[in-house]
């Protein structure tokens, strides 16, 4: 299955393995993705993050009675004057949770809280500011409409509708609504299992001591970060050096264990980047290099049965990729059909920006409104995609498409807005 589809890949009028446009790459991930299958059967507050593995169904009407939008009072169209006051006796009182007992008889209303049952006998609900009460009695004006301010049974959903599609990311306020209608375990399927490591020899793990030429190794600690935010099981396999043999163990103990394999390094073309021989050896690889700044060296395919992402080594493009195609990955893998892209928006960029046409730039920026309410945008100084301080700063990437060259100050760009997602 896997080389059909590197055949069919390479049929494909933009196929290039060493300079895959941003676009072109997202399709060919996309078109490559096989999701996970296992269900489980979990509580409600286990859910969040996860996703239907089955059509949530709605049991019965909701609301389950016709019932009052507003405080006010009860009362049959009918009796309401075309012209000038009505004067009505007030019956009772309609409480939520507590309905009126009876029926409403002409002549009467029924004073009714908001969510309360309509009482038998009225289709009308007049709020209580437009009303003037007198002891038993109240005055009502005209220009009401019959069946104002009252909620249908069924008016939000029917019994037997599809409430969550399977497939459906669950978010905080699709909880309270399954348990509002007395749903309280659901099916979801089974949690992504996501393995990274970083390789090189110049990375030191946090707690060991620096030699000469060493550095911290950072991007499986924002890697951590942004597979913990995506709620998937993470696997972290620490650094392993640029040996043949342990880069081999490495991959194939990940791939035996995980649905997908992310690395940091060791992909772009160097003496001691032995990942490209170690990928044609152990699975098939659809593109190595991305037409993109910063994130050039992106190797995507397969390891047995484990989908396989090779990011750079530069902490910036780490996060950069992750963004632009890991993350809608995992969601697709994870079960999620068709989940939205990364939120944009148009914002003018008040600086000058410097760019050369050929290659989809991801440019770090802050994004702000200015007095007016007009969204601005002004790119971080150092762009440098060994940085990471930038990407603290940063809560957007301004993206300057492939054709684009330099920005001049006060042209509008396209920002991704990075809240939440990185």
């Amino acid at each position: 299955m896997t080389t059909d589809f590197i055949r069919a890949a390479s049929c494909a009028n933009d196929y290039d393995p060493d300079s895959m446009p941003v676009d072109a790459a997202r399709k060919y991930i996309r078109n490559y993705l096989t999701p996970v299958n296992g269900l489980e059967q979990l509580p409600l507050r286990s859910t969040l993050g996860r996703v239907t593995g089955a059509d949530i169904l709605s049991p019965h009407n909701v609301p389950n009675h016709d019932n009052s939008a507003m405080d006010g009072y009860a009362l049959n169209a009918d009796d309401l004057a075309a012209e000038g006051t009505t004067r009505l006796r007030i019956a009772g009182t309609a409480f939520a949770g507590r309905p009126f007992a009876g029926t409403v008889e002409k002549g009467n209303c029924v004073r009714i809280m908001t969510g309360a049952v309509m009482p038998t006998g009225c289709d009308t609900v007049v709020m209580q500011e437009h009303v003037q009460a007198d002891g038993d009695h109240v005055a009502i004006g005209s220009g009401h409409r019959r069946t104002q301010n009252v909620r249908r049974a069924g008016e939000d959903l029917q019994a037997g509708q599809v409430v969550f599609p399977a497939g459906h990311l669950l978010k905080p306020a699709d909880l309270g609504l399954i348990a509002s209608l007395g749903i309280g375990e659901i099916k979801v399927y089974r949690k992504l299992r996501v393995a990274f490591f970083s390789t090189g020899d110049e990375l030191v793990s946090i707690g060991q001591p620096l030699a000469e030429g060493q550095i911290y190794d950072s991007n499986r600690y924002t890697l951590f970060g942004m597979l913990s935010r995506l709620g998937v099981e993470v696997i972290d396999m620490g650094v392993v050096r640029d040996d043949p043999q342990l880069l081999e163990n490495a991959l194939l103990e990940s791939s035996a264990m995980a649905d997908v394999i992310l690395t940091s390094g060791g992909v772009s073309v160097g003496e001691a980047d032995y990942m490209k021989q170690l990928l044609n050896k152990l699975g098939q690889v659809v593109f190595w290099k991305i037409a993109m700044k910063p994130g050039r060296p992106l190797a995507f395919g397969r390891i047995g049965n484990a989908h396989y992402f090779g990011l750079p080594g530069n902490p910036v493009a780490v996060m950069v990729t992750f963004y632009q195609f890991v993350r809608h990955a995992l969601l697709v893998l994870m079960g999620q059909h068709d989940p939205a892209p990364a939120p944009t928006l148009s914002a003018t960029c008040v600086e000058p920006l410097k760019k050369m046409p050929g290659r989809t730039e991801f440019q770090r920026g802050i994004l702000f409104q200015n007095r007016d309410g007009a969204w601005q945008v002004r790119p971080i100084g150092n762009q440098s995609s060994g940085v990471l301080r930038s990407m603290s700063e940063a809560n957007c990437f301004i993206v300057l498409p492939t054709d684009c060259g330099n920005v001049a100050a006060g042209q509008p760009v396209q920002v991704q807005v990075l809240e939440g997602f990185v």
